[in-house]
């Protein structure tokens, strides 16, 4: 009975969280190819009008609903930190995109239970895609299973990383001395890439600089598609990661990347 009632409760989560992303993608859309105000915040990323909308109004029905829950958002900060469920939100992850009339941002939702996530969606506005992972299930992509490619050579990989700007000197060479190995690179993506990798087009994706709320909801994603994704010395992602992350479409390749990226600090 008890499983039960686990399983149920982790419905709940799971169908919540899609109704959450879903729910702020009418705002995204209104602001969306259109002119608006771009702001820069104090680490000179981009912001807009429609990441705050989108986050308060999530914010405010998670609050609504479970007003005990803690919650990391990207645009309004953090509170009760030290509970046990705690949600965190990136109302657009790939501002950049947004306001560059890029198709490939999204919205993400991660459910954690005691430090870890065990729901995680990823959402894509403008595309109408969207990928659900649950600790211990498949991972569904538009309601039906995904799997990675389960590719396990980096000469075979088909390699991502949102931009190179987004690594330091030592990072890029990290970067370069795994993408020289790999099949092929390609840039671009912010979330994306990593739901397009739980769903067997990309192998791997390698990036630096990532916030709790660009990466925590992948985790479910990633796993439950049969990849593998951790910081880049191979430790589980958490709210106190470097945000250094390494996901890959198995354990093999992923232990091939860790090889090669683990001489940088992570």
């Amino acid at each position: 009975m008890e499983e039960r009632k686990k399983a149920l409760h982790m419905n709940e989560l799971a169908e919540f969280s899609v109704a959450l992303a879903r729910s702020a993608a009418p705002e995204a859309m209104s602001w969306f190819r259109r002119p608006m105000t771009v702001e820069s915040k104090p680490d000179l990323s981009p912001v807009t009008i429609a990441d705050r909308r989108m986050e308060a109004a999530i914010r405010a029905r998670i609050n609504r609903r479970w007003p005990d829950h803690g919650i990391f958002g990207e645009e309004h900060g953090q509170e009760n930190l030290d509970r046990e469920n705690i949600w965190v939100v990136d109302p657009i992850d790939g501002t950049r995109s947004f306001i560059t009339g890029m198709p490939t941002f999204g919205t993400l939702i991660a459910h954690l239970v005691g430090g870890r996530p065990v729901v995680g969606v990823v959402f894509m506005p403008a595309l109408d895609e969207c990928w659900v992972g649950v600790r211990g299930r498949p991972t569904r992509f538009n309601d039906a299973p995904c799997r990675t490619s389960g590719c396990a050579r980096l000469r075979d990989a088909r390699l991502y990383a949102t931009s190179p700007d987004m690594f330091d000197e030592a990072g890029r060479a990290a970067f370069e001395r795994v993408s020289a190995e790999a099949l092929m690179r390609r840039f671009g993506g912010d979330c994306y890439a990593y739901g397009l990798l739980a769903a067997g087009h990309v192998d791997a994706v390698v990036e630096m600089g990532l916030h709790p709320y660009d990466y925590l909801a992948l985790v479910p994603v990633i796993e439950g598609a049969g990849g593998v994704i951790t910081d880049w010395r191979g430790a589980p992602l958490g709210l106190e990661s470097s945000g250094h992350v390494v996901a890959a479409a198995s354990p093999a390749l992923h232990e091939e990347i860790l090889a090669l990226v683990d001489r940088s600090p992570a």
